[in-house]
């Protein structure tokens, strides 16, 4: 259980200054946060790699004695769960959620202490069913507020990931939610939210700050400005795009309870298994870079350049289940990858070459690279390329290529058939890492992809007639 709230020693001492850690995790979007005060800590809404946690509490000089979760989360598997058993500190869900292990209901208006500091419970249900956000107080007031996926900057969370039926539901509870913290907190106090940082637990983008306060949040966020729940219920949802096709899974794997996670290297694959493997239909991901990759790789292996896209775009597309088989020039290279899929619930790799692809025999392919100014000069010179958008529905809508086809990306593999196999497919996406998915995948399929690596802000300066609508 949680320890009693604290109160000034015996001499009348008021509890130390609280500190505030951020833990980023850009490629999913998300933070994770340590507060403490000097020696104990709670670390809120952990990420499954706790090295990175433990390294946080090592170079503060605290240990971890609380682990608070805002929600079980729908876009990476926690690492809240292992850390309170490696801890011994208790761990904190909303009340409310349903999860198989034991835990500590978090109940509105409660208050948790750990050391001199303390933390209280505000239900802030919206993103989730049981969601809550966790006020710092301090002897001169809130201080902060932990926020989840309810106040973000500029936005709030999403309210589509539990059920179809629940939406509009939610999005109200949402806007209340937002409201009551912003009614309760002064000005100052710093929002640290968990999501919002190019996650797609965002409803909608969020203002790109890189700090925010309760008082700038009433300023720009649409859930303070629009009073009417109902107007702003209309709009949060008419603004929802789709998701990564993995977030189904996390919820799951969070209320079973996370396994620990296993960082240890893949087992080796050599040449004549990596071939049998491609031939069965199964994933080879080539790791490097889009251009290297498409100067020459192995037939039949998918370009998955290691990068901030790699985790949300493999998680995306991948079938849920599929053997990974990781294509590597390092070991450092490798362990990257199966740190980054791990955070998704992919756990273990099955396999690993660390190797230039030239080196492992079989047959090598390539495909050209160019760019917008590329396309546009092809079209002047009389020519009617195969242009295809992988972009999601609402950027095509926004404006996209005359004359060209859309297929969503993850939608492409059983859609592939629909693409001539005779003549060149240029393929974009808005800046070249969807594109050179997909260009892999049409390559896989024996098509003729042209990779347009370049910027969608580039496409209308180059000459290209952009049109818009569905």
């Amino acid at each position: 259980m949680p320890a009693p709230v604290p109160s000034p020693d015996a001499n009348g001492a008021a509890p130390a200054r609280p500190a505030v850690v951020v833990i980023e995790t850009p490629e999913l979007g998300d933070r994770s946060y340590l507060v403490h005060d000097g020696a104990l800590a709670a670390a809120i809404d952990p990420q499954r790699d706790l090295d990175r946690v433990q390294a946080a509490a090592d170079a503060a000089g605290v240990r971890i004695a609380l682990v608070l979760e805002t929600h079980l989360h729908n876009d990476y598997v926690t690492g809240g769960l292992e850390l309170a058993r490696r801890t011994g500190a208790p761990y904190v869900i909303g009340g409310g959620e349903e999860a198989s292990f034991d835990c500590h209901p978090a109940r509105d208006g409660e208050r948790l202490a750990v050391g001199q500091l303390v933390l209280r419970v505000v239900a802030t249900p919206g993103h989730t069913e049981a969601h809550v956000a966790y006020v710092l107080e301090t002897p001169a007031g809130p201080g902060a507020v932990f926020t989840g996926g309810s106040l973000l900057f500029g936005t709030v969370g999403r309210t589509d990931l539990v059920a179809p039926a629940a939406t509009q539901r939610l999005t109200r509870s949402q806007h209340a939610s937002v409201r009551r913290l912003a009614e309760a907190l002064p000005d100052p106090v710093a929002v640290h939210p968990t999501h919002g940082f190019g996650s797609f637990c965002s409803s909608v983008e969020s203002s790109g700050a890189a700090a925010s306060t309760v008082g700038e949040e009433r300023r720009v966020n649409p859930a303070l400005r629009q009073d009417d729940p109902e107007a702003f219920a209309e709009m949060l949802v008419a603004g929802l795009v789709a998701y990564p096709r993995y977030y189904r899974h996390m919820g799951l794997l969070n209320r079973a309870g996370p396994a620990a996670l296993d960082l240890s290297p893949a087992a080796a694959v050599a040449p004549a298994e990596l071939r049998a493997r491609i031939d069965r239909g199964e994933w080879v991901l080539d790791l490097r870079d889009r251009r290297a990759f498409a100067e020459g790789h192995l037939a039949g292996t998918i370009a998955a350049e290691l990068s901030s896209s790699f985790t949300t775009y493999l998680g995306w597309i991948v079938p849920w289940g599929m053997p990974l088989t990781l294509l590597a020039t390092s070991a450092a290279q490798a362990h990257q990858a199966q740190r980054s899929l791990a955070r998704i619930g992919v756990d273990r790799p099955a396999g690993l070459a660390v190797s230039p692809p030239a080196q492992l025999g079989g047959a090598m392919r390539s495909y050209p690279v160019r760019e917008f100014a590329d396309l546009a000069l092809a079209l002047r010179g009389g020519a009617a390329p195969t242009v295809l958008d992988v972009r999601r529905d609402d950027e095509w809508e926004r404006g996209h290529i005359a004359g060209a086809r859309h297929i969503h990306l993850p939608e492409l593999v059983p859609r592939v058939q629909e693409l001539p196999s005779d003549v060149p497919i240029w393929v974009h996406c808005a800046a070249g890492y969807r594109a050179s998915l997909a260009a892999s995948l049409l390559d896989r399929a024996d098509r003729r992809p042209v990779l347009v690596d370049d910027e969608w802000e580039r496409a209308a300066p180059s000459g290209l007639p952009i049109t818009a609508g569905a």
